[in-house]
């Protein structure tokens, strides 16, 4: 069991930020990535449409033998995190990637006010603000939805003009004006964090939740003594739609070719 993988899924390119963080964090464990770019960005889903996406996506990392799921993405967080949870079972542990920054949050920011900016899915959730206020912290959550990210960088527009426009019309928002730090509610975000950060020239601090995550699943494993060895390291990413962007960023990531492996969820 200690030798088996740790599975993470997102829509795109996004869960790679996590699985980087992963992989740096817990270099000995092994990764399966299931990157569902035939049905990206999921901020626009249906609730009904992510859960169908989530448990298929569940049954392919099951098959591999994962010995936890993490759902790399605010989106299915939100939307298919219980129903997952239930789907597996004891098969394997479950995790997402709003508890651990709502956590964070919540041990760093009492009495403070917080901004979150994410996909539709995830701020019409208010998921962030429910888990928030059972927390009793008296935070002030405001969040924003800026959907137009994720395609933005799902298609490769890094630090340029066109991004420099379009972070800055969304961070001018008057409902993101006098907070203290500020939560990156998709996992794709972090790779535009260094454009956040300059907008706010370092004045707050930027949650990276991918961070957050990794260090949450590395007390999970400790905890439980599930720990890999490290005796025989093997990364597989798979893709329900093969892209070049994905392809290119995981190669970037990982500082290596990786072989995709295209797999139809239909």
């Amino acid at each position: 069991m200690k030798e088996n993988p740790i599975g993470i899924f997102d829509s795109g390119i996004g869960g790679l930020t996590v699985a980087y963080a992963v992989n740096q964090l817990l270099p000995k464990e092994s990764i399966v990535y299931f990157g569902d770019t035939a049905h990206l960005p999921y901020g626009d889903k249906s609730t009904a449409a992510i859960q169908s996406y989530a448990v298929k996506i569940c049954d392919v990392l099951l098959k591999n033998n994962c010995k936890v799921i993490l759902i790399a993405c605010n989106s299915a967080s939100a939307a298919a995190y219980q129903l997952v949870k239930e789907y597996v079972g004891t098969r394997a542990k479950v995790m997402n990637v709003i508890d651990p920054a709502v956590q964070y949050v919540s041990n760093k920011y009492e009495g403070k006010t917080v901004g979150l900016i994410g996909t539709k899915k995830t701020v019409q959730s208010n998921v962030y603000r429910k888990r928030l206020d059972k927390q009793s912290k008296d935070i002030e959550l405001r969040a924003l939805a800026t959907p137009l990210l994720v395609p933005m960088i799902e298609e490769g527009f890094f630090d340029n003009k066109i991004t420099h426009s379009i972070i800055e019309n969304y961070l001018s928002d008057k409902s993101l004006q006098g907070i203290e730090a500020l939560i990156l509610g998709c996992t794709h975000y972090p790779l535009i964090k260094k454009e956040i950060e300059a907008y706010y020239k370092d004045s707050i601090e930027i949650i990276d939740s991918s961070k957050v995550v990794a260090e949450a699943l590395k007390a999970y494993l400790q905890k439980n003594d599930l720990l890999s060895t490290g005796k025989e390291v093997k990364h597989t990413f798979y893709v329900s739609d093969y892209t070049h962007s994905f392809a290119e960023t995981t190669r970037i990531f990982f500082k290596e070719q990786v072989q995709l492996e295209h797999y139809s969820l239909w």
